[in-house]
């Protein structure tokens, strides 16, 4: 079952731990912690990616601050209650975690997933004229969830998914970024909160003959309620 979890949802990240673990819950007397983990892009700037790490994978390596580490798993989301509205909330669930070494440092941040588009794509310019298409995946996994990712087409990738529809499949590879924004949350308080979204570099559209059926369930009809997505 975990290998049909890797099949459509596959993120290897390679950063510098920020700060000790904390914890963050149990599940079947199995604790998780959450660590943010600093990954540089080619840029200058890096991102601050969220990582859920089970205890069991502590024990044989060194997640104090400024430890550098690979990380293999999925990019998972689940709803929280925040602020009066649900919130759709991105953390990458870690598989295996190891010590980096110089031959890990080709490509630090890579995700690949295979899914469903289950909002209009909306399609759209930046003030200095870079095109964006904005699109909402449904990645499958087993027990009838679905992890829902927020993503980024760009130039020709943006004109190409502007005409996708609602239920299209599609394959995308690219990287997993940070972004900060300010929302109004009364008429003289503003409040800065971050984003996470799959930046896309490459996508497949799956032929129509071949797709699989997509089903909406009620998990995304609840996250639609969050205005942040």
């Amino acid at each position: 079952m975990a290998d049909k979890v890797i099949e459509n949802n596959n993120v290897t990240i390679i950063g510098v731990v920020k700060e000790k673990p904390t914890f963050s819950h149990e599940m079947y007397s199995e604790g998780f912690y959450n660590v943010q983990l600093e990954v540089p892009r080619l840029s200058e700037v890096s991102d601050v990616l969220p990582i859920t790490v089970s205890e069991r994978l502590m024990t044989d390596v060194d997640l104090e601050a400024g430890k550098e580490i690979v990380v293999e798993g999925q990019l998972r989301s689940y709803n929280k209650f925040v602020d009066g509205s649900n919130k759709l909330i991105l953390t990458v669930f870690a598989r295996d975690i190891k010590p980096c070494n110089d031959e890990d440092l080709t490509n630090p941040n890579q995700i690949y997933l295979d899914g469903f588009i289950c909002k209009k794509p909306i399609y759209r310019t930046t003030p200095f004229g870079r095109e964006i298409t904005d699109m909402l995946i449904a990645v499958n996994r087993p027990y009838n969830k679905s992890d829902y990712i927020p993503s980024i087409a760009w130039g020709r990738n943006a004109r190409y998914s502007e005409n996708l529809n609602v239920g299209d499949r599609i394959r995308v590879w690219g990287r997993i970024q940070s972004r900060d924004y300010q929302k109004k949350v009364s008429e003289d308080h503003v409040i800065t909160r971050t984003a996470y979204e799959v930046s896309i570099s490459k996508m497949e559209l799956y032929d129509k003959e071949n797709q699989e059926e997509f089903e909406q369930n009620e998990e995304y009809e609840e996250m639609q309620e969050d205005s942040d997505v």
